[in-house]
């Protein structure tokens, strides 16, 4: 594997740290930690600069889908949860079922519980958008309080 880059931003609902190789982003999830640690690198490849500037929009409310590259690491069917999740549209919700139903196996639902759990793609691979079928929120590696600051904050930029 290229070597690995990070990239810190700060965001309304606290630090993401970008983790990514010249090719793709391999990570993007919240740190508890309140301040950035960006170390200034000679250069940071354009990837994580993309991820960066994305991210920044997506929060101004500017950017609804992201268009960098991203390296999914998981087995075959984490891969197809995670394809199937980015079918759910900014400002939608889904639930397992949905996604099981989707990737043509509505008895896996646990497992694309299980799956959706282990996304280290925060917010590109959109996992808060999944509730329960009962409309109430589900766990969110982020907290669940940042699951419903991130679903009101798309549901006050959606555009028809």
């Amino acid at each position: 594997m290229s070597k690995l880059h990070k990239l810190d931003y700060e965001s309304p609902i606290g630090v993401i740290e970008i983790l990514g190789t010249d090719e793709g982003i391999c990570s993007i999830m919240f740190s508890e930690r309140d301040k950035t640690e960006n170390v200034m690198q000679d250069e940071v490849p354009k990837v994580l600069m993309d991820c960066f500037d994305q991210l920044d929009e997506y929060f101004k409310g500017i950017r609804q889908e992201f268009t960098f590259s991203y390296i999914f690491e998981g087995t075959n069917f984490q891969k197809t949860v995670w394809t199937a999740l980015t079918k759910i549209t900014y400002a939608k919700t889904g639930s397992y079922k949905d996604i099981a139903v989707l990737i043509g196996n509505e008895k896996a639902i646990r497992a694309v519980g299980s799956a959706n759990g282990k996304n280290k793609l925060s917010i590109v691979i959109p996992c808060h958008r999944i509730i329960g079928s009962n409309g109430k929120l589900t766990g969110y590696a982020g907290g669940l309080w940042r699951k419903e600051w991130l679903l009101k904050h798309e549901r006050s930029f959606k555009r028809s």
